[in-house]
């Protein structure tokens, strides 16, 4: 390509940010400039114009010319040189660009969704979405006003995109609860109008400013009363598969639901469950975690890592997260989340990595990959896997494994290794608990008999071991600040899987339980449960039971598909447990059990209308609906299903009383 003669150049004073050719001009965007240039024989700039903002897009048609800058005006030129265009925005210098301004900088908050109360002519609302990433509801009681603040509004190319204005009462919005990120009161608020505001306000981080004085006050919300968290595959690191939360009961109805950009694990392959805390849902998938606002659904972030989840992304009924252990948990502010040899440390609000650790072992070394993972009391914990005891029948090419060769405890903050136990045996996954300050886990050999030997064994032909075919194991309770044994009981300890209550100081014994033909392995012989006493490590007692899902810890109280226990003396309760087809392992509340029964089932456990069901929705087949944070929280559980269910979202549903 030939350079342009020096006589043939045209200078234009700004920096060139888009043009276009239209008839024998070019119409050139810069950076607070639009300008046209004759490219015919005179090649002269024959007109140009100051405008607000970088021009970022440019059209023309029958005679007159359209720019949009990054300030979101749109200027509306006819072509004629010494004419005045038409701005669809006000120029700088309007007092509510300065309020606007003052209101994102004391409240903190950028992005999500704001209410703002009184339009006023429109002006705040879209100083607002200019400079922020902010969806603006405005409401205003008064028509007409609503009206020309539309009206302004859509002149400027933004309503319905990112503003809205609603006709409604001050104190009765009709919108949905604990949506709103930021909430702006009136120049003059009082009375009733706090309630609604207090009512819109998210919890945890939303903020609700009041402009008094012609200064910014702002109300940082809190937790919300009796909210709880969801940080570990089995609601926390004591493995009660029950949450904290005491707010959420039924009946259940939709609070929000949406589609989202992110591929999750197939829901035969038994991925990890989402967590939730601090009103932030994280969800595992196949090529890493994502983020989502508990109150709204919105993604606040994406953390990619390559083949996360592969190995869970399956069409089988195999190995899957109730053998392996969650990949990822929740611990303070941070998520952390296992890959190979490294544990990552993602910030839980923005998504941002902010550590890496490795197991403490030699890079020749055999064995390497993070097993088990764990955060309790400011203490991460983990395991180094056995890469030989491979247990998977029918996909053995997978790196899911269930077994691990040490245990170690790391300061998140330092790095520092604080401590590490050798076992004499094996560590199972499943038979590590945690709880007040306290790590428990069960030391015992091998089972030859679950390993994969034979390429043609599909795992549900696998016969089941004599109970004295399986070895005995050593339960032992360390301190979780400094390792020190503050127990060991090696008396009949036979279980696979271990539960604890440090509230009323019983840790849970069973084996794995098994539902809907799920892969078993020969050492899961089944049958029994059993108490021990946290302080002494000595058996309270011991049951014959049977069960289909791993039983769970409410308060004092044992629940299982098969079954209800006193927790602290392992009596049999009168209890009564229905649902319809379907896998899936039950997640619970204080008040609330979830479960796959056909669509969504759950049962209110402070009312006695037995088995409900929210219809349309296929659940996962492992966990999927999280009660946690005043809320149930459900990704997709559908992943790559081709079943006949109407609905494939992802959603959050509140109690009947959230309105």
């Amino acid at each position: 390509m030939r350079a342009l003669e020096q006589d043939k150049i045209v200078p234009v004073d700004r920096e060139v940010t888009e043009f276009i050719i239209t008839g024998s001009e070019a119409v050139v965007g810069g950076d607070g400039q639009v300008c046209a240039i004759d490219y015919g024989s005179q090649r002269t700039q024959w007109w140009k114009y100051a405008v607000d903002g970088r021009v970022l897009g440019l059209a023309a048609g029958n005679g007159r010319v359209v720019a949009t800058t990054d300030r979101g005006v749109v200027y509306l030129f006819d072509g004629k040189p010494g004419a005045s265009p038409v701005a669809t925005a006000p120029a700088n210098g309007q007092p509510e660009s300065a309020e606007a301004k003052d209101i994102l900088a004391a409240s903190g908050i950028s992005a999500g969704y704001a209410v703002s109360f009184g339009a006023g002519d429109g002006s705040l609302a879209l100083a607002l979405a200019r400079q922020s990433e902010l969806h603006i509801l405005v409401v205003e009681p008064d028509a007409a006003r609503a009206a020309e603040a539309r009206q302004r509004i859509a002149a400027a190319g933004l309503y319905g995109a990112r503003i809205s204005v609603h006709v409604a009462p001050f104190d009765a919005t009709n919108f949905p609860k604990q949506f709103a990120n930021l909430v702006i009161a009136p120049r003059e608020a009082g009375g009733k109008l706090q309630a609604e505001m207090r009512r819109l306000r998210r919890p945890y981080d939303g903020v609700l400013c009041v402009r008094q004085a012609g200064k910014i006050i702002v109300e940082k919300a809190g937790a919300p009363a009796g909210a709880g968290s969801w940080t570990h595959q089995n609601a926390s690191a004591a493995n009660t598969l029950c949450s904290d939360d005491e707010a959420i009961k039924g009946k259940l109805s939709m609070f929000w639901f949406r589609d989202v950009d992110f591929e999750v694990a197939n829901r035969h392959g038994q991925g990890p469950a989402p967590l939730v805390s601090r009103g932030v849902m994280v969800v595992g998938g196949v090529n890493g975690l994502c983020g989502l606002d508990a109150y709204n659904g919105r993604k606040l972030w994406e953390f990619e890592l390559k083949e996360l989840l592969l190995d869970y992304d399956g069409i089988h009924h195999d190995v899957g997260i109730g053998d392996t252990g969650g990949p990822f948990c929740i611990g303070g502010d941070s998520v952390y989340v296992k890959t190979g040899p490294r544990c990552l440390r993602i910030d839980l609000a923005t998504g941002k990595l902010r550590g890496e650790f490795t197991t403490p072992v030699a890079a020749a070394a055999p064995n390497r990959n993070w097993g088990y993972l764990a955060w309790e009391s400011g203490v991460l914990f983990g395991s180094v896997e056995n890469a030989a005891h491979n247990v998977s029948p029918r996909y053995q090419l997978t790196n899911l494994r269930t077994e691990s060769v040490s245990f170690f405890a790391i300061d998140p903050d330092s790095g520092a290794v604080k401590w590490q136990y050798q076992p004499k045996g094996s560590i199972r996954h499943n038979s590590v608990a945690l709880a007040g300050e306290r790590v428990y886990l069960i030391d015992r050999p091998l089972v030859e008999a679950d390993r994969v030997v034979n390429p043609k064994r599909d795992g549900k032909s696998a016969p089941k071991l004599a109970a004295t075919a399986v070895p005995n194991g050593t339960l032992l309770c360390f301190d979780a600040a400094t390792g020190k044994v503050a127990w060991k009981n090696d008396a009949d300890i036979w279980g696979t899987q271990l539960a604890v209550s440090a509230k009323h100081g019983v840790l849970l014994m069973n084996y794995k339980a098994v539902r809907h033909n799920f892969f078993e392995l020969p050492s899961e012989i089944g049958g029994r449960l059993g108490g021990f006493d946290i302080k002494t490590g000595g058996k309270l007692w011991e049951q014959q039971a049977k069960y289909e899902t791993r039983p769970l810890i409410n308060d004092d109280k044992i629940y299982a598909q098969g079954g209800a226990w006193d927790l602290k003396t392992g009596a049999p309760l009168t209890w009564e447990f229905k649902r319809s087809y379907g896998c899936g392992q039950i997640s619970a509340s204080r008040n609330l059990m979830l479960f796959r029964s056909a669509t969504l089932g759950y049962v209110d456990l402070s009312r006695t209308d037995g088995t409900e069901n929210f219809g349309g929705i296929r659940p996962s087949c492992w966990i999927n609906a999280i009660p946690a944070s005043g809320l149930v929280l459900v990704p997709d559980g559908s992943s790559k299903c081709h079943c006949s269910y109407q609905m494939k979202a992802w959603f959050a549903l509140q109690g009947e009383d959230a309105q």
